[in-house]
């Protein structure tokens, strides 16, 4: 059980740290909030209940991280954290009693709108905008400062007198609906890929470098917490006031409750009346008000404790099937997509919907011609999830999952456990050549300045057949392209030289190994430190390196006994690209935390929470995510979490701060 349970965890990891990049990085979700909390969730009780599978690089120990690194970083005075989900009524009363109990004295819960946008903070001093910083990994990120200045709603002054010299506001960033679907319609005719919602177009047009074409978007904002040391008033729904006379656009929906059945209505209404609104919303966030009794009811390591959100249940839509198309994906990924008749649907005009993978199809018991249902959670692609059998009448053929890759004609594979067919053939399916390449060049890997749609350009030129052909591009191959000039050519050729300095790890995690994760990569390479230990290793060295089982340790075999990938790597290693870990970060390692296992938590002010985990590893030492009787240290810093105080203490755990670590090593 204990091994199924490995491969579950392995397996959910990959999956939500790809989701992860596809909506931070990419701003390209394929999956709903809803579906990526419930796998999330499952993660977390799984790694609860199997502690020694504990991993510091997990997606359970972090906040997905949306920097861009075209932009100058800055860190956030107060972290922006994340608000615990809700999805029912019940456990919104348990929201509320857990806060009665904690509290023991009366309270108000202020319900506000959740705006499903792309999240800033603004810092005002004297009256005047000085910075916007976006959420990024909730402890820095991206300054978007000159961009913010270009929506309208968003003061560079305050009205009025009496504001505090210096404080931050934080609120959403928004793309009307009518400005989304003129933006996509534009799109369209120009073959360009269409944004998922408005909350990806948001967070797209944030990041252009390009201020004007951020100004033509028309983006809109709502603001809905003030901090600072200073603040007018000892509640959050007086601040707010405040903040509207200031001149920001706060929503006039705010209200303050002083029961649960005020709460109901709150909800039950906006769930209806939201339909309306000019902007997407995807539920309702519930604060305690007073801004004392938030402090006495505090944090835990991710969202406040005086806070959650409630999530609206996802619009379903009635339509009719006409098809199925199955698409290709980069690791070779085969997955179904219904071509449907257009419907409206969350303020948006549904033409296809996921149905993820063969069991799935099964399990609707499809037929073309069927009336399915369409849910879109959150406004993101949408799926079906169910079929109207007592509308079945003059339907076509039974839907069957293919045999044969659509685009290379390979028999597909699926292997056991997997749920998921694939195309075995990696090296010569298109969708998987350009599917690497796009891999190849992203900012966790080798970070080389080229979008997708200049990769396929190159591709249908006949410039890139892999990833090795970028290192042989000239400018004279490509200043003739479209959209290319010299000083573009310039800048990428550029890019391309300063990848043949990125660490041995990133390459490793570059190749686009099947199930050969940032974290995978990071232990094959610390463990075996060059290319050619790892190609020549066998299942029982690979398997000895930590965390690495069975089905990884199969598919690097896999990948490195495929003559046409060790020509790869003979290539790329001729152009200078990183083989081996760096001999003098070899050296700089250490045993002084030999046998030592470590858990962070809290905020610090000398590191960040991830220059400690790498000090800790590069030591000798191990990091783990939660306290066990097994963890030998905890890194304490400013607002530790109380659950993991608490069992530190009770297990005897010795809880240290920064000071006393920076002298153990």
């Amino acid at each position: 059980m204990d091994s199924l349970a490995k491969q579950r965890i392995d397996a959910l990891r990959e999956e939500l740290e790809e989701h992860n990049y596809k909506y931070y990085v990419l701003s390209a979700p394929v999956i709903s909030d809803h579906d990526f909390d419930l796998k999330m969730k499952e993660l977390q009780d799984l790694e609860a209940r199997y502690p020694e599978y504990t991993d510091p690089n997990s997606p359970t120990q972090r906040v997905g991280s949306d920097i861009n690194k075209n932009f100058i970083q800055a860190e956030h005075r107060y972290p922006m954290l994340s608000l615990s989900n809700t999805y029912s009524e019940e456990e919104v009363t348990d929201f509320y009693n857990r806060t009665q109990k904690s509290l023991n004295e009366p309270f108000e819960l202020v319900c506000e709108l959740k705006y499903d946008g792309t999240s800033v903070s603004l810092i005002y001093e004297n009256g005047v905008l000085t910075q916007a910083i976006t959420r990024g990994d909730g402890t820095r990120g991206d300054v978007v400062t000159d961009n913010v200045k270009t929506i309208r709603s968003i003061p560079l002054k305050l009205r009025g007198k009496h504001y505090p010299e210096r404080f931050e506001i934080r609120g959403e960033i928004l793309m009307p609906w009518e400005v989304f679907e003129s933006l996509n319609k534009e799109r369209e005719q120009q073959e360009e890929p269409l944004f998922a919602n408005p909350r990806n177009a948001a967070s797209g047009t944030l990041k252009l470098q390009n201020a004007s074409v951020v100004a033509s978007r028309r983006l809109d904002s709502y603001f809905y917490y003030l901090l600072g040391e200073d603040l007018p008033a000892d509640e959050h729904y007086e601040n707010l006031q405040y903040a509207k006379s200031w001149g920001f656009k706060v929503s006039d929906a705010v209200r303050k409750c002083g029961t649960l059945d005020e709460v109901f209505e709150f909800i039950r209404y906006w769930d209806i009346e939201r339909r309306n609104l000019p902007v997407a919303t995807d539920g309702i966030v519930l604060k305690v008000n007073s801004l004392r009794q938030q402090r006495n009811l505090g944090f835990t390591a991710k969202s406040p404790r005086w806070a959650i959100s409630f999530k609206f249940q996802a619009e379903k839509a009635l339509t009719r099937l006409n098809s199925v198309s199955f698409q290709v994906g980069r690791t070779g990924t085969v997955t179904p997509v219904a071509n449907l008749e257009p419907v409206q649907l969350s303020g948006t005009l549904v033409k296809r919907a996921s149905l993820h993978n063969a069991d799935i199809i099964n399990s609707l018991d499809l037929h073309i011609g069927d009336m399915v249902y369409v849910e879109k959670g959150g406004e993101i692609i949408p799926k079906i999830t169910g079929v109207d059998k007592d509308a079945r009448f003059l339907t076509g053929e039974k839907v069957q999952f293919i045999k044969n890759c659509p685009e290379c004609g390979t028999p597909l594979v699926r292997e056991p456990g997997e749920a998921a067919f694939y195309c075995p053939d990696e090296n010569d399916c298109e969708p998987q050549i350009k599917g690497k390449i796009e891999h190849f060049v992203s900012r966790k890997a080798m970070d080389i300045h080229i979008g997708s749609e200049n990769i396929e350009h190159f591709y249908k030129a006949g410039l890139i057949k892999n990833v090795a052909d970028l290192y042989d591009l000239k400018a004279q191959d490509i200043v003739y392209l479209e959209r290319w000039g010299e000083k573009s050519a310039r800048n990428f050729l550029e890019s391309i030289r300063e990848s043949l300095k990125v660490p041995f790890e990133r390459v490793l995690f570059a190749l686009g190994i099947r199930y050969v994760g940032e974290t995978v990569a990071k232990r094959l390479a610390n463990s075996l430190h060059s290319i050619d230990c790892i190609m020549s290793a066998d299942i029982w060295k690979l398997t000895e390196v930590d965390e690495i089982g069975d089905r990884i340790a199969q598919s690097v075999i896999r990948y490195f006994s495929d003559e046409k990938n060790r020509l790869l790597i003979e290539r790329l290693r001729k152009t200078g690209v990183q083989m081996e870990i760096d001999r003098k970060i070899l050296s700089e390692k250490t045993t002084k935390l030999g046998g030592l296992t470590f858990v962070i938590s809290g905020t610090f002010s000398k590191h960040s929470r991830d220059e400690y985990k790498a000090m800790i590893e590069k030591n000798g030492g191990k990091n783990v995510a939660s306290v066990s009787s097994k963890t030998d240290y905890v890194l304490a810093g400013d607002n530790m979490g109380p659950a993991k105080l608490e069992k530190a203490q009770k297990l005897g755990v010795k809880i240290i701060d920064e000071d006393f670590f920076l002298e153990m090593i």
